[in-house]
């Protein structure tokens, strides 16, 4: 509970004072400290300020800064304590009980793109983040829960960012979290073989005076390049206590959290506020409008007033619209404006370049006391391997090679375990089949449930295959070299070479590759990538292909598949073109990526990241999968037609009775016999379902579109199964297995059960062929468009559905003419 909440008339006991530096010193020092009983007495006539009375005093606080200490009720700090009586009387009781017991702290990780935040944050937590070694993984926040020492920790993951200025979307998420969420500490995750640029973050956190720790990550790096570092006394020279720690393998990380506890408590020698100095110009400047800003409180309530000061002076947009909206904005505008010209007059230079040269000074200087390189190159082992693998003539085919061997592994290595996943479904349907009695159930469960679904996570082999070589190429650093090689090309198509990450990731799943086009600055590039991103074929397409591509192209799997993707890269490389002229013909933004060094990844990592994947495909089994196969099965069962269920009970019943009287009267062999009647029963019960089809819901649905299909050369099920294909891309597969169930009957432990039953029903490599295309082009799944909605908007989602379903008709539709001609 806040104290802003607390009702006229009610005591409580404070509990927790949150706020950055000197605004929490503030509060302490009006007597707002834990275990002090506070009562609210009145409001004022337009309901803020709030009076309260504490410690014998009344003292006023707007809500906004009541916002900022928590508090128990009276009643339930006594229930706690176990004492009756006064307020007063209960106070040193209070105090005694809470003293060591405010044991929750809010953490939040800061820190550059490739420093390790995300690693830290996963072992020191347990959780399971996906982590890579390039620019723009953490696309969201990340929390968990955890105790150590007998504290309760909630750590909070930010976006990786360089800088907090708002010129990014993460610099700003950054930024306004760590003002508005009162963080108790906030650990700054270093790479320790990067340090100079590294710091430029820390001294952005210096300016906003709150409560860090730094985290001086991959440390062993540091030490194996035979560098030296004094960090403890760079520690006290910033002010922050640093901790050499090594993610990955965990190494420092109690050390850390201990020396978080440490600065919570407020019994850190290192910690202390320092005031970096930008010259007698510039600090004129902030002196003159931090006076004008410490009489409103409504503005610097949740930051500094020398950081509001400060980006005030550097013309950080945020600021200066927070500032105007303000009513003390007439006043203090024109006092901004005019220090920024005198500033700008004195250097010939902007604020912003003036304050970042004197960051980097000081973190010169700072590192000049406390550093020694090594005389041998830390990044020697990474220039020999960019020396080949971005080299001009053998850079791109390696690229090319790389990718090749990805979709010849995922096809020919998950070939054979794939076979064994649906041997075992194929066991699971005859047990089924032989323990129950004939019945709806029945059929729902072995034509619905294990057909559908069954036929779908057959796949998961395939799909973790993938997911390896796209975590390995994340975890190297070799996605960003990617980024790199591609650049030109990427140019000359109108898209900015980080763009190609999320296309790449795209390959794994549209939508995190959606949500880490915020990466690119520019909101035209955003846009335009996520537009073509859905032609990057996600794993979900991946067992439509390997369907087909078994069935009729097995000869040449590997190769196919291969142009299959090769197809969606430049479809996706020709619509980009055409929206660029089109839709985004503006200004460009520079390329400006970090190449990071190439790191191994560990064995655990890339394991869990790719279980990761798979899991999330699993969970699509036990839910949308299984629900759109019970949806189609239930759609095709119904309505029962009981004169064709009679006339088939009675066929069956017909079979049944001359084969037991064959059996009975000794002729013949036994065995023989019932394998013969199983085969008759199944392929009765085969003729049924077809028949049944012909005349369910799912069958006039089918007709109803037919005239869109029969153009492609598909018939009412394939249609049906493109449309169930919108909700989510896996559902293709199992509506098939459940629409096409053959008239006759064929052993359940062929491993191509599903592609023999669509050679039956005139499936045909140019069928298959069209077939593939659609699903390549089509929309995107649903997950994929409320991605696209919360980034872009939903207009845009509905272009995305609109023009990729337009135009993979219109190309299969071409494409059809072509084969028919050719075939």
């Amino acid at each position: 509970m806040l104290l802003s909440e607390l009702k006229t008339g009610d005591s409580a006991v404070i509990t927790k004072v949150k706020g950055y530096g000197a605004f929490r010193k503030r509060l302490n020092e009006m007597g707002f400290v834990r275990g002090k009983v506070v009562k609210a007495v009145k409001n004022a006539p337009l309901n803020d300020p709030i009076e309260y009375a504490i410690m014998g005093y009344e003292i006023s606080l707007r809500r906004q800064e009541a916002a900022f200490i928590e508090i128990v009720s009276l009643e339930e700090a006594s229930n706690i304590v176990g004492i009756s009586g006064s307020a007063r009387d209960a106070e040193e009781a209070f105090a005694k009980h809470w003293e060591g017991r405010d044991k929750h702290i809010h953490v939040a990780f800061v820190g550059n793109p490739n420093a390790g935040k995300t690693t830290l944050f996963n072992y020191m937590s347990g959780s399971q983040e996906h982590v890579g070694n390039y620019g723009g993984v953490t696309i969201d926040t990340k929390s968990a829960t955890f105790r150590f020492d007998g504290y309760e920790f909630n750590v909070v993951d930010l976006p990786g960012t360089y800088s907090i200025s708002a010129y990014s979307n993460e610099e700003k998420y950054v930024r306004e979290y760590i003002m508005n969420n009162a963080t108790d500490v906030v650990i700054n995750v270093v790479d320790s073989s990067n340090l100079e640029r590294n710091l430029y973050l820390s001294t952005q956190l210096i300016d906003m005076d709150v409560k860090g720790v730094i985290a001086l990550n991959m440390y062993d790096e540091l030490e194996r390049s035979g560098a030296t570092f004094d960090y403890q006394k760079m520690g006290k020279m910033i002010g922050m206590p640093m901790v050499p720690t090594v993610g990955s393998k965990g190494k420092g990380v109690k050390e850390l959290l201990r020396e978080v506890i440490e600065v919570y408590e407020g019994k850190s020698e290192v910690v202390r506020h320092i005031h970096i100095n930008y010259g007698k110009e510039i600090e004129d400047g902030i002196v003159a409008i931090r006076t004008e800003l410490k009489e409103e409180k409504e503005l610097i309530c949740n930051m500094s007033p020398r950081f509001l000061s400060l980006m005030l002076l550097e013309g950080d947009r945020e600021i200066t619209d927070f500032v105007q909206r303000s009513k003390s904005a007439e006043k203090i505008m024109p006092l901004v404006k005019e220090n920024i010209c005198r500033v700008e007059a004195t250097f010939s230079e902007s604020v912003e370049a003036v304050v970042t040269d004197t960051k980097y000074g000081f973190i010169s200087g700072a590192l000049k006391e406390t550093y020694k390189e090594s005389l041998v190159n830390r990044r020697r082992k990474t220039e020999y391997i960019d020396a080949i693998v971005t080299h001009k003539l053998f850079g791109f085919p390696i690229f090319l090679l790389f990718l090749f061997t990805t979709f010849f592994a995922t096809f020919s290595l998950g070939s054979y375990p794939m076979e064994w996943i649906e041997a075992g479904v194929g066991a699971l349907s005859e047990l089924v089949d032989a323990h129950m009695t004939a019945g709806p159930l029945k059929d729902l469960l072995i034509d619905g449930i294990i057909g559908g679904v069954g036929s779908v996570i057959v796949f998961l082999p395939n799909i973790l295959i993938l997911f390896l070589f796209i975590s390995f190429m994340e975890d190297t650093g070799y996605m960003a070299r990617a980024a790199f090689i591609m650049d030109k090309l990427m140019h000359k198509l109108g898209l900015h070479g980080k763009s190609f990450i999320p296309m790449i990731m795209g390959f794994g799943c549209n939508v995190p590759a959606i949500m880490s086009t915020r990466m690119l600055e520019n909101r035209s590039d955003r846009i335009l990538t996520i537009l073509i991103n859905p032609f990057m074929s996600c794993s979900a397409r991946l067992p439509v292909y390997i369907l087909l591509v078994g069935a009729f192209f097995s000869e040449y799997a590997a190769l196919v598949l291969f142009g299959i993707y090769l197809v969606g890269i430049l479809a996706a490389i020709v619509m980009a073109k055409l929206f660029k002229r089109v839709l985004f013909h503006k200004q460009e933004v520079p390329f400006v990526m970090e190449l990071p060094p190439y790191r191994m990844p560990t064995f655990r990592t890339t394991i869990r990241h790719m279980w990761s994947k798979g899991e999330q495909y699993l969970k699509k089994m036990g839910g949308i999968i299984m629900f759109a196969s019970i949806l189609i099965w239930a759609l095709g069962y119904f309505p029962v037609d009981k004169e064709l269920e009679a006339k088939y009970t009675a066929r069956k019943a017909e079979v049944t009775t001359a084969y037991e009287a064959t059996i009975a009267s000794g002729i013949g062999n036994t065995e023989v016999l019932k394998t013969e009647q199983e085969a008759k029963l199944e392929s009765l019960h085969r003729q049924e379902v077809s028949e049944r089809q012909e005349n369910s819901y799912i069958s006039r649905l089918g007709r109803v579109m037919e005239p869109v299909w029969s153009p492609l050369g598909l018939d009412w099920k394939a249609g049906v199964s493109l449309l169930t294909g919108v909700a989510a891309k896996e559902v293709v597969v199992s509506t098939m297995a459940v629409l096409y169930q053959g008239e006759e009957g064929m052993e359940e432990d062929d491993t191509s059960t599903l592609q023999a039953r669509l050679k039956e029903h005139g499936f045909t490599p140019v069928v298959a062929i069209i077939f593939i295309v659609f699903v390549l082009l089509y929309s995107p799944c649903f997950a994929a468009l409320i991605a696209i909605g919360k980034e872009i908007g939903m207009k845009w989602a509905f272009f995305v559905m609109g023009y990729t379903t337009v135009l993979a008709w219109v190309v299969c539709f071409v494409l059809k003419q072509i084969l028919d001609l050719i075939v």
